[in-house]
C-alpha cells in the first residue's frame, strides 16, 4: 500500500502498517514543513514549537565584556560562521587571532573588528598543513601571550553521489574538516589547559544524522564529533571545556564553495538561504555557550527536531531526510 501525504506527495510505503505509524508520519511531516518555512531562531518568532525544540538558544541582546583579557583563535575566519564568531568574541572583549587561507578576506575581518574597537591578528593558515597549524598557535602566543578559546570552524562541504565521486574530494574534505581540527587542537591544547579554557568544534547536524549526497562531509563531521567528545573525557579532571556545535542549515557561502564530484566548487546554493539561521545568530549562541561552559549545541528548531526523530525513529527519519534532499534542484541522489 502507498500513501500520498499533502500537496507535495511524500510517499510512505507499506512497511508502515499501523494507523499510529501513519499518523506519526503525517504529524512529523507537517512539523518539518513548519520549521522549514519559518526562521525560528529569531526571538520575535518564538512559538510553542520553537520553545519546545529550541532551549537556551535565544541570543543575548546586550552582550558584556565577558572575554576581556582573553584570547580567541578562530579558523575559517574569512567568512560565514567563522567571521561572525571573530566579530562576536571581539565585541565581548576578546583579542582574536584570525586564520584562513585567503589573507585579503582575513584583513577584511580584522578591519571590521578594529572598527568596533577590538584587536585582531591575521595569520594566513591552511589547516591541511601541520606546520601552518603550529605556526597559527605560535604566532598567537607571540602576539598575545596566551590562548583561552580555540574555535575550529574551517570547513568545506560537497554535493555528489559517492559512486560518482573522485576519492580525492573526500580526502580533501577530511584534511580540512577533521585533520585541521586535530592539528590546531594538538598545538593549542597545552595552553588552553593552562587557562582552563574551551575548545570549540563547529560540526553540523550531519555529524549526528546522515545527509545524502554529502558522504565525505558527513563522515568528516562524525569524525570531528568523536574526536572532540573523547578529548573532553580524557580531560574531564583538567578543567578543559569542549563544546561541539551542530548548526542546522545556516546562511553562508558553504554551499557555494561545496565541492562537486570532480572537486570543483558548485558556485551556487541549491537551497533557499533567506529562511536559514544567520551566521551572526549562530555566533551569539556559541559565545553564550562558551560562557556557560556547555558541552553540546544543536541549533535551529528543524535541526533539533531531526535529531530527536533520529534518536527514536531512525528508519522513518532516514526516509524523511532522503525525501527532503531529493527535492533539491539537480539533486545528486
Amino acid at each position: 500500500m502507498v500513501y500520498l501525504v499533502g500537496a507535495t506527495n511524500i510517499i510512505i510505503d507499506s512497511t508502515l502498517t499501523t494507523v499510529w505509524e501513519l499518523l506519526f508520519v503525517l504529524v512529523t511531516y507537517q512539523l518539518l514543513s513548519v520549521f522549514s518555512q519559518y526562521k525560528l531562531s529569531d526571538s520575535k518568532e518564538v512559538s510553542f514549537l520553537s520553545r519546545l525544540f529550541t532551549q537556551n538558544n535565544k541570543p543575548a541582546s546586550n552582550p558584556g565584556r565577558e572575554f576581556e583579557n582573553q584570547v580567541v583563535s578562530v579558523t575559517g575566519a574569512s567568512s560565514g560562521i567563522g567571521r561572525a564568531c571573530a566579530l562576536e568574541f571581539a565585541r565581548r572583549g576578546a583579542r582574536v587571532a584570525l586564520a584562513a587561507r585567503t589573507k585579503e578576506r582575513l584583513e577584511e575581518t580584522k578591519q571590521l573588528i578594529e572598527q568596533q574597537g577590538g584587536t585582531a591578528l591575521v595569520v594566513p593558515t591552511d589547516v591541511r598543513k601541520i606546520e601552518e597549524c603550529e605556526n597559527l598557535i605560535n604566532k598567537t602566543l607571540e602576539a598575545f601571550g596566551r590562548i583561552d578559546v580555540l574555535i575550529n570552524n574551517a570547513g568545506v562541504s560537497m554535493r555528489a553521489k559517492f559512486e560518482d565521486l573522485d576519492l580525492e574530494v573526500i580526502r580533501d574534505i577530511m584534511d580540512i574538516n577533521f585533520f585541521g581540527t586535530v592539528y590546531c587542537t594538538k598545538f593549542a591544547l597545552p595552553h588552553i589547559l593552562k587557562n582552563k579554557g574551551t575548545i570549540v568544534g563547529i560540526s553540523s547536524i550531519s555529524g549526528i544524522a546522515p545527509l545524502p549526497g554529502r558522504t565525505g562531509y558527513t563522515a568528516s563531521k562524525h569524525a570531528m564529533d568523536g574526536f572532540l567528545n573523547t578529548l573532553r573525557l580524557e580531560n574531564m579532571d583538567s578543567g578543559l571545556n569542549v563544546l561541539v556545535v551542530h548548526p542546522g542549515f545556516t546562511a553562508s557561502n558553504i554551499r557555494q564553495t561545496a565541492l562537486t564530484q570532480d572537486g570543483d566548487q558548485q558556485g551556487k546554493s541549491p537551497r533557499d538561504e533567506s529562511k536559514m539561521m544567520t551566521p551572526e545568530e549562530v555566533a551569539e549562541v556559541i559565545a553564550k555557550a562558551v560562557i556557560k561552559r556547555e558541552k553540546d549545541l544543536v541549533l535551529t528548531g528543524e535541526g533539533k527536531l531531526v535529531v530527536w526523530l533520529r534518536r527514536y525513529f531512525p528508519s522513518l527519519t532516514d526516509r524523511i531526510i532522503l525525501y527532503e534532499m531529493k527535492k533539491e534542484p539537480d539533486s545528486p541522489v
